[in-house]
């Protein structure tokens, strides 16, 4: 993995458009209240040291049942694409790469607005009536969440396993990447819960940004672009680190 290599910022990038998604961000206090049994009300005003460090602990323990269906599926998509590539051999590389490229931009129209997938927009979250005590099954709503399939966050996340499959060596910092990009915001909104309506607000045009760039990752891997434009940002990079360096 090349440190310019773009899609590692595009799978940073996916984590972050995931949590501030209209199926995630407008549902974040109330999950918040959920997972830590605090009210909305408590959370959303001036928090008591007492309920910052419960609201800490819970978000952890939740993220972490997040990040294990995340990352499991994600090193699921690169062995798979091992498995693919070794098997069929010759051009099954770059006929995968394609696939991956074509999947990739119809994510990409989908998640802009632009097209209309009703198979997609059926939500498939595992729901508990009751949140099971302590903090672990606060992670077993965490892994509830991450194991459905919302209308935002599933299309978002399979773009990133078809990347994942596309290119096995580097499936696991994508997953993780796009892990730390939904982990970072919920840590840091976990604490002003009633900020999150001006995000709310720019979350459709946000969204479109990431919809468009998904489009233009899966063009240039589609025709083989992805992999030289990584090159040559690696190249810059450690062209200008040695020149200032010298």
């Amino acid at each position: 993995m090349g440190a310019a290599d773009v899609t590692i910022w595009l799978a940073l990038w996916a984590g972050f458009i995931s949590f501030i998604s209209p199926c995630t961000l407008p549902l974040f206090p109330a999950y918040l209240s959920y997972i830590t049994g605090v009210g909305v009300k408590d959370l959303q005003g001036n928090q008591t040291k007492e309920v910052r460090m419960k609201v800490l602990t819970h978000s952890l323990f939740f993220l972490a049942g997040v990040s294990t269906v995340f990352i499991g599926l994600g090193l699921g998509a690169s062995y798979a694409g091992q498995f693919v590539n070794s098997f069929l051999r010759g051009d099954s590389g770059l006929l995968l790469q394609r696939i991956s490229g074509v999947f990739v931009i119809i994510m990409g129209l989908y998640i802009a607005g632009w097209l209309n997938i009703k198979l997609l927009a059926k939500d498939k979250r595992l729901r508990f009536t009751k949140k099971p005590a302590g903090y672990a099954g606060t992670t077993l709503v965490g892994i509830g969440f991450a194991a459905g399939w919302t209308p935002c966050i599933g299309p978002i996340f399979a773009s990133i396993l078809m990347l994942a499959a596309s290119q096995p060596s580097s499936g696991l910092w994508y997953t993780s990447f796009y892990v730390v990009g939904f982990s970072v915001p919920f840590l840091a909104l976990g604490f002003f819960a009633g900020s999150t309506k001006w995000i709310i607000k720019y979350s459709n045009i946000i969204m479109k940004i990431g919809g468009v760039l998904l489009i233009i990752i899966g063009v240039l891997l589609y025709t083989g672009e992805l992999t030289r434009l990584s090159i040559y940002l690696l190249r810059l990079v450690e062209g200008t680190w040695f020149a200032n360096l010298g």
